[in-house]
């Protein structure tokens, strides 16, 4: 059987007998809205989950601010401002993008968030920056007594409009809704007593009531003394808009996560003897985001099995603190002990890796180079053909395959 993998800007053939093909995991079907983007958008708005229509929320505005996603997400904020632009325009909106962590976007990447929309609002948005102290208010403690520390901008506000996009996610359950707070626009020190809590066990895709880390995004969000109006987009797997979800914030996130568990939950026979996990594009973009593809791999994989990566990281690992970590441990064990006696912001990323490798054998494809793989504990290939083949030769001839075309959203679940 032949199978496309996609990879930066093309597409690579792999040959699989079909007797070894265990299943091609991807985003459920769903069938789609008849209407263009910007009428979905516009039934949302005027249509909410819970609180009034967008227009009778921005009528007594006087400080409103717009929270966008980076570009790191694949969120269509285009389509979105297609439907309401002229309506956030009206009322003079400053934007903010929920940058968390995260550098600030470049000017392809302010073009690519705004699309069309970059020209009328590029004198109106910044970037959040987590470690402008001077720009940050204290709102005090979570139950799980992380510090609250979000941006001024958004604290002065008296409305507030979070674009966003649901789909899973490896440690908060899932993404959008509160997430566009904590850590959209939180503080350094805020984000990281938060990702800390990513090493319980009960941080993980899909989970939310049991969650601490969810959990602090959700005290978080009670602690904002504006009002706010949710927009928040769920995507197929051609990464369309699939639903668009309106209103209060909790009300429209609870809407938008049960379409996300439609189309991004797969369920799977068994587990794998070797899970070939594709970050796409924007996912790619660097180790960092890419590694989420690991870790939903990892949920279709035997013990002992072989992951291949398939992750350009054009930009790079992202954040090196974790690399560094990992690569200046003699393996997956010391490394976990490290991360248990000391945590940085990062480290958790570390630690999802380290449990992997120490089940599994991670290879890549990835214009990585060789030692920057390796620090985590990744083995580079040279084509994806050949990766394969080694992986069948080593697993033996009752080696099962599984591949998802999408690993960085797509959560197996096993039956």
């Amino acid at each position: 059987m032949r199978i496309g993998i996609p990879y930066l800007d093309r597409v690579l053939d792999i040959d699989l007998p079909e007797d070894r093909l265990l299943a091609v995991i991807e985003p459920n079907e769903v069938i789609g809205e008849r209407r263009s983007p910007a009428a979905m958008v516009e039934n949302a708005v005027e249509r909410p989950f819970g609180g009034p229509s967008l227009g009778r929320f921005l009528s007594s505005s006087k400080r409103l601010l717009v929270i966008l996603n980076d570009a790191t997400r694949p969120t269509p904020t285009p389509a979105v401002l297609d439907a309401v632009g002229d309506e956030l325009e009206g009322k003079d909106a400053r934007f903010l993008v929920a940058t968390g962590a995260h550098r600030g976007p470049t000017e392809e990447e302010y073009r690519q968030i705004l699309g069309r929309h970059y020209g009328r609002f590029r004198n109106r948005i910044e970037a959040h920056d987590a470690r402008d102290n001077a720009n940050l208010v204290d709102l005090g403690h979570t139950r799980n007594g992380t510090p609250i520390l979000l941006n001024r901008t958004l604290v002065e506000a008296d409305r507030v409009v979070a674009i966003g996009s649901v789909e899973p996610h490896y440690f908060a359950g899932y993404t959008g809704g509160r997430k566009a707070f904590l850590p959209g626009v939180a503080g350094f020190e805020t984000i990281q007593a938060n990702h800390r809590l990513a090493l319980d066990p009960r941080a993980r895709a899909l989970a939310l009531a049991d969650n601490p880390v969810s959990q602090d995004m959700d005290d978080a969000l009670r602690l904002l003394p504006g009002g706010v109006f949710s927009i928040m987009t769920v995507l197929d797997k051609a990464q369309g808009l699939a639903g668009c979800f309106a209103g209060d914030i909790r009300a429209s996130f609870a809407a938008a996560v049960e379409k996300a568990n439609s189309i991004f939950a797969v369920r799977l026979p068994s587990r794998a003897d070797i899970v070939i996990s594709v970050a796409r594009h924007p996912m790619d973009i660097d180790l960092y985001q890419a590694q989420k593809a690991i870790d939903n791999g990892a949920l279709a994989l035997a013990d002992g099995g072989i992951l291949i990566l398939v992750a350009s990281c054009r930009d790079g690992v992202g954040d090196r603190a974790y690399i560094e970590l990992l690569g200046s441990s003699r393996g997956p064990a010391e490394a976990m002990e490290r991360i248990a006696s000391g945590y940085r912001l990062g480290y958790h990323k570390a630690a999802k890796i380290a449990q992997v490798a120490s089940r599994a054998s991670i290879r890549a494809l990835s214009e990585l180079d060789e030692a920057t793989l390796r620090m985590a504990f990744v083995a580079k290939r040279g084509s994806l053909p050949d990766a394969l083949s080694e992986a069948l030769e080593e697993k033996g001839p009752s080696a099962r395959v599984a591949v998802l075309l999408d690993g960085t959203v797509t959560v197996p679940l096993i039956d």
